[in-house]
């Protein structure tokens, strides 16, 4: 359970913890059980029961599973497993990733390391291991979770999201994780990039003209059909939302993807690269 720690100063995770934990505190007392009888019947200790009924603990689906059915709540319980499990993840994760939900399309330009969209759970790993100061072992497996779990909007069918990435080509050779890592990373953008909803773009490294040298960013084209851009440096996630300046990300944007290969010639350009591997 340690990964599943609660975020104390998380607004958002603390409301939707408090509700938790009064349902799970009203079905335990209706049923005449003390926290160990509850704990002994869904084979978990005491400390952790009294941990999660303090909001101190995210209780797993599975902890949730075992409420439901010895309390006999019908389902009731289980139920708030999807509500629990997207609190898991830090805050800005669960921003960006209702913004990508809202999204008709999604443009993005990197040039420091594979999107995370596109990236394997090795290259995840090795990449957020690259933090530093490292984060602590139950922060390291909340962030790889986090970041896996926005890329199932790659292949969801309703709606069916369009994606356009633009990688330089640095991205492409630079070891994160080692030879074997990059080389199954480069197989999975080529898998990625057969997906009818996704053209994979390279930049190359011999271009003269370059309109992301000023770094990554993202643009999103939203269901009410306006475009949000978005952009994480050091210690900074942003969304940008004023309109003149979405309009100069869009342009470079664009520029970016016509300086780039096209997505038939990049995707032989990363089996060249895969090659030389």
């Amino acid at each position: 359970m340690s990964e599943w720690e609660a975020g104390l100063d998380d607004e958002e995770a603390g409301a939707v913890m408090r509700t938790v934990v009064r349902q799970l505190k009203l079905w335990r007392e209706a049923a005449g059980l003390t926290q160990a009888e509850f704990g002994a019947a869904i084979g978990y200790g005491e400390e952790l029961v009294s941990s999660v009924e303090r909001g101190r603990r995210i209780p797993r689906p599975e902890y949730l599973d075992a409420a439901d059915e010895v309390l006999g709540a019908g389902g009731r319980i289980a139920a708030l497993k999807q509500d629990v499990a997207e609190v898991r993840y830090p805050k800005k994760v669960r921003d960006l990733k209702k913004l990508e939900a809202e999204a008709t399309e999604l443009c993005a330009y990197n040039n420091s390391v594979i999107h995370g969209l596109l990236q394997t759970e090795e290259y995840v790993r090795a990449s957020v291991a690259t933090r530093r100061p490292p984060f602590a072992e139950d922060e390291f497996e909340q962030h790889v979770a986090a970041r896996l779990a926005r890329q199932d909007i790659l292949t969801e069918t309703a709606p069916l999201r369009l994606f356009n990435f633009v990688q330089c080509e640095s991205t492409l050779r630079r070891p994160i994780g080692g030879r074997m890592v990059m080389r199954r990373q480069l197989e999975h953008l080529l898998d990625v990039g057969q997906l009818r909803n996704v053209d994979l773009q390279v930049l190359p490294l011999d271009r003269e003209d370059n309109a992301g040298l000023a770094g990554s960013f993202r643009l999103l084209r939203l269901r009410d059909g306006s475009t949000v851009g978005h952009n994480e440096v050091q210690l900074v996630s942003r969304v940008i939302t004023d309109p003149r300046e979405v309009q100069v990300l869009d342009i470079r944007y664009g520029t970016i993807r016509a300086q780039a290969l096209t997505p038939r010639e990049s995707l032989a350009f990363i089996e060249k690269v895969l090659g030389e591997k």
